[in-house]
């Protein structure tokens, strides 16, 4: 989390141009999820962390509105929201079989 944290909140000028933002954050997202669908083996357990990574997503768009050169952008959290329904989705398909 740490690592997609300071990733998310470098300046703009920092960062080497990226292919597709929308897909990076997907990405991150769905390898976070994956892990914490990992540590919580209940699915209990797992809606608190899937939650916490939501709102993670949600607290790191917030900082990047004072972060120069990035902004808040929902559709940056509509991704992230994908990455997390769907690996979450994925995990849960391969623990029913």
């Amino acid at each position: 989390m740490m690592a997609v944290s300071v990733g998310c909140l470098l300046p703009a000028g920092f960062l080497p141009p990226l292919p597709n933002d929308k897909l990076l954050h997907f990405g991150a997202f769905a390898v976070l999820t994956a892990l914490a669908v990992q540590l919580a083996p209940a699915w209990q357990q797992q809606r608190y962390w899937l939650g916490g990574l939501l709102l993670a997503g949600l607290a790191i768009e917030v900082g990047q509105k004072f972060v120069p050169g990035r902004n808040f952008c929902w559709r940056d959290m509509a991704a992230n929201a994908a990455g997390i329904a769907s690996t979450a989705g994925a995990a849960s398909l391969i623990r029913a079989f």
